[in-house]
């Protein structure tokens, strides 16, 4: 069958995303790939196609449940034959899909690592397998960001069935992980021809950076974001358990639908949590990094942060969650001082000290970059770019710089007449002029640089700490309780031989796609960028808003009568592109990108009711 028509006929769309058609030609010819595709760039695809293309059935491996449950819905959804076999089911149904499996009724099969293993004697030694796909396959490597034991097993792939091709597939590894995946799985990839790294570049999502370090001054910017798109679903990211609590109690309180998600809760609670976000009952989740990888969410518009990530891998996976669909989606990091002495404090305990560091020092500085975001992001990954993104909140508004010896200064000196012995907290009370209980009690209310900086506040303190920490002047002795020492080029500063500048501090402005000109801006570049990506996206016509809202509520209503999460009926991408085309006849509906012949049959008469309406 050929696989352009397997593209339109299934999944609705004319072209392929960069790379998608020599992934599949390649598989299809029965070779081994490594495909590195960043999330929302059409990985899924890579295997699906070749697995509708070749006889038999396709085995894909999958870490989680939640994982194989969304992608199975989604094919089924698209009228494939797909099934999962996992510890969810019960014995009877996994009897059916074995059944299934021998009469040759299933073109792709999902299996934990585990069940694969134990299946190889019985069930997947009786049947015509025509692909292996391991997804999220840098769990196999231990220089990956999310090792998992269990995924090493999968070694003896290629032992028991050695002509049939495998493909691992994974949206965020480096170099060093990348050669281990092939290592480890023993893929038959000698040149770099069987190797696929797609362009990492996610111009629907915009990139912002802020440096709140409070509670107060961290939920002002989350709520007043969601209160500007109440009808997006978005994830909150903590670094704690207790946090992700803490923040969900303080939305709910405000009567935002928030739930917090942590490895602590019970597996029935996890899993409830996860249901109501994937149909849109619990809009927001509050979560550790143990939320998302099991979510296949196409229509999450939103991530922030709260916490700073402990690796650009890490903190690239995470923004992947939103924006699948292709259209805009916002991400925002929070970035303080106690969040880099907790996680160096982390990596130093760490079992590879080294590495980690090395990691943390590279998501600080693209937190602490004065220069396009994007352009860090695709340098990490080995991709170079020769320009500036133009959406990115340093590109959209570059920091203005001043004079800052004599600030600087003033804080050297209370750190040095402290014998630098004192926190950060202590330094800008002495600054500050603040008689806490730790000044007091040590004197430090008599010693000359007390109140020298009363007219800053202790939010630009804590800004301006920041960046003397991020240009070498202090250094943080975390194995001497996190005190402060002055380094050489401090000295220098001190002792007035040398001068600095420092950033303007900036005061908080508010954050969303629809409440300045600058985020207008913004989103326009955003969507004519994303449009190279993505060339299904018609840019150049008006969308009907009241339209999209119509069609969103039928959409939800369909969903809800089959049990689906709403995007797995329609997309938000291709609900903005009926609400701006508006198709009327079956043939126009069927023409709109993402739109298979399966959904086309299915919702084409209950959507253009709809569209005649407003048309």
């Amino acid at each position: 069958m050929d696989i352009s028509f397997i593209l339109k006929k299934y999944y609705g769309f004319s072209t392929f995303r960069p790379n998608q058609r020599e992934i599949i030609d390649d598989i299809v010819a029965g070779n081994d790939c490594l495909v590195l595709m960043p999330t929302g760039g059409g990985k899924s695809l890579c295997y699906q196609i070749p697995a509708l293309a070749m006889p038999g059935t396709a085995v894909v491996v999958s870490p989680l449940i939640s994982l194989m449950y969304d992608q199975v819905e989604a094919l089924k959804a698209n009228g494939i034959a797909a099934e999962a076999l996992n510890s969810g089911n019960d014995m009877n149904q996994d009897l059916i899909i074995k059944r299934r499996c021998l009469a040759g009724d299933i073109k792709l099969l999902y299996m934990s690592p585990e069940r694969l293993i134990a299946e190889i004697p019985f069930l997947l030694s009786e049947i015509k397998i025509s692909l292996i796909a391991i997804d999220e396959a840098h769990c196999i490597s231990q220089w990956g960001h999310d090792f998992r034991p269990e995924y090493s097993q999968l070694g003896i792939l290629h032992d028991r069935f050695p002509q049939t091709p495998i493909v691992a597939l994974t949206a965020t590894a480096d170099k060093v992980t990348r050669q281990d995946i092939i290592k480890q799985l023993r893929l038959r990839v000698a040149s770099d021809n069987h190797i696929y790294i797609s362009s990492f570049d996610r111009p629907n999502l915009s990139l912002s950076v802020r440096k709140e370090s409070g509670k107060a001054e961290k939920m002002r910017v989350i709520i007043g974001y969601i209160e500007r798109h109440p009808d997006d679903a978005g994830i909150i990211y903590c670094l704690s358990r207790k946090t992700t609590e803490s923040i969900a109690d303080y939305l709910r309180k405000r009567n935002i639908r928030a739930e917090a998600y942590h490895a602590g809760m019970s597996a029935s609670e996890r899993s409830r949590i996860q249901e109501q976000f994937k149909t849109d009952q619990t809009p927001v989740v509050c979560a550790t990094i143990a939320f998302g990888m099991g979510i296949d969410k196409s229509n999450v518009r939103w991530i922030f942060h709260y916490n700073m990530p402990k690796s650009i891998e890490s903190f690239y996976q995470e923004i992947g969650r939103a924006g699948r669909d292709g259209a805009p989606a916002d991400t925002f990091l929070f970035y303080s001082l106690a969040d880099m002495i907790q996680l160096r404090r982390f990596a130093n305990d760490s079992g590879q000290r080294e590495v980690n560091l090395e990691k943390l020092q590279r998501m600080q500085d693209y937190a602490e970059s004065s220069v396009c975001r994007r352009r860090i992001l695709l340098n990490y990954f080995g991709e170079q770019s020769d320009h500036d993104c133009g959406h990115c909140d340093v590109c959209l508004s570059p920091p203005r710089k001043f004079d800052g010896t004599q600030v600087i200064q003033k804080a050297l000196s209370a750190m040095a007449r402290t014998d630098q012995r004192i926190r950060f907290g202590t330094v800008i009370e002495i600054l500050r002029g603040m008689a806490s209980t730790t000044v007091v009690q040590n004197g430090y209310d008599h010693i000359k640089t007390f109140g020298v900086g009363r007219d800053i506040s202790t939010t630009e303190w804590q800004d301006y700490l920041l960046q003397m920490l991020q240009m070498g002047f202090i250094e943080v002795a975390y194995n001497e309780g996190d005190i402060i020492k002055i380094t050489p080029s401090g000295q220098d500063i001190l002792y007035g031989r040398k001068q600095a500048d420092l950033a303007i501090h900036r005061k908080s402005e508010p954050v969303g796609r629809k409440e300045t000109k600058r985020a207008l801006r913004q989103r326009e570049q955003t969507e004519m960028a994303a449009s190279q990506i993505f060339p299904e996206v018609h840019a150049s016509r008006v969308e009907d808003a009241n339209l999209f809202a119509a069609l969103r509520q039928l959409r939800s209503a369909l969903a809800q009568a089959q049990g689906f999460p709403a995007y797995i009926v329609l997309s938000d991408k291709v609900l903005h592109a009926l609400a701006t085309d508006k198709p009327t006849t079956k043939e126009q509906f069927g023409n709109i990108p993402g739109i298979g012949e399966y959904k086309q049959k299915k919702y084409s008469d209950a959507f253009i009711q709809v569209i005649k309406r407003f048309v």
